[in-house]
């Protein structure tokens, strides 16, 4: 699931949902997970950075939920998920992990993983499952937190693939790259997914690749790209500047227009008069910009010029990062 669906979700069910919170590291918002907290509800979904989308699900609050598995209730106001429950209710397959400087016991699963926290425990002759454990109070540990993840491991857990059910009829961006020839940009090709034809009553993922130049027509883009979210007409062209024609003033008598493809994460601008795809705007949806979650982030790839190095060893040499990060960019001709 992409973020600003889970967003659209909250903001849909703000009667249920309440104190919605979204953390991001505002120094860095790329260097750490995306999380949207319903403080409330005592869950965290965290998102993936750069991909934005989720990742793990995690529950702080075991007791405000009902949880069960396989029809067993393990956990709600009146079951304490206890040590002994969650190996009753899911059956340890092979033993769990004991901090001793965090004193936490850790169980994992494939996808779940169940924090315990303990004052002190020996260290566990683990041949025999969770029976083998000694704790000093003789207690069973009660489970603090629940994570829910796609993979074996917590730690190396990656967004999975945005399953079907979220599409929702709307196509969506796997990837963009910037075509350029001879140093020129001349269009973008991008990699699509979309629910496709099946024949049985549950749909396929379809995925294709497109191309769209620049000086297309409005009809060429409908055809491979489907209808837009949006079509915005411009009342002014605040652009002008970047055209060697800035100082004509005299007003235009046809206004230019977006396609606006918010799943896609970016915009369309065409020529009001002839109609022809002259613009586009990529847009990476960054924590903290002005349209954030306006747009769903668009992964592209943009081939930056090489420098040639100076053999001069008293100048400094500039070295540009591979990757860029930008909160978003427009592809333009000027004519």
């Amino acid at each position: 699931m992409q973020f600003s669906q889970a967003v659209c979700i909250c903001m849909s069910q703000v009667a249920v949902m309440k104190r919605v919170q979204v953390i991001y590291n505002e120094n860095d918002p790329l260097a750490s997970d995306l999380i949207l907290s319903l403080t409330l509800d005592g869950i965290r979904l965290l998102f993936d950075s750069v991909s934005q989308r989720l990742k793990v699900i995690e529950i702080f609050a075991m007791n405000l939920i009902k949880l069960k598995y396989c029809g067993l209730v393990f956990s709600s106001s009146d079951v304490i998920p206890t040590i002994d429950q969650i190996d009753h209710s899911f059956g340890a397959t092979h033993p769990g992990i004991y901090d001793p400087e965090k004193r936490i016991f850790t169980l994992n699963f494939r996808g779940l993983s169940f924090t315990f926290p303990v004052e002190q425990a020996s260290e566990p002759r683990y041949v025999r499952g969770l029976g083998s454990l000694q704790f000093t109070n003789g207690a069973s540990p009660i489970a603090s937190k629940m994570f829910i993840f796609s993979g074996n491991s917590l730690v190396d857990s990656k967004p999975p693939p945005l399953p079907i059910s979220c599409f929702f009829s709307h196509p969506y961006l796997q990837g963009l790259e910037v075509i350029r020839h001879n140093g020129c940009t001349s269009g973008i090709k991008l990699s699509v997914i979309c629910e496709g034809p099946s024949q049985v009553l549950e749909p396929r993922r379809h995925a294709c690749v497109q191309e769209l130049c620049f000086g297309a027509s409005a009809e060429d883009v409908l055809t491979l790209l489907g209808a837009p979210s949006r079509v915005f007409y411009k009342d002014e062209d605040k652009m002008r500047i970047h055209s060697p024609q800035a100082h004509r003033r005299a007003p235009a008598s046809f206004s230019d227009y977006f396609y606006n493809y918010f799943t896609l994460g970016l915009d369309a601008l065409f020529d009001g008069k002839y109609h022809k795809l002259k613009k586009f705007v990529l847009h990476t949806n960054y924590p903290g910009h002005y349209n954030f979650n306006m747009y769903h982030r668009c992964e592209f790839k943009l081939q930056l010029p090489t420098k040639p190095i100076s053999t001069d060893n008293s100048k400094l040499i500039d070295l540009s990062p591979t990757f860029i990060t930008v909160g978003f960019v427009f592809m333009y001709v000027i004519t």
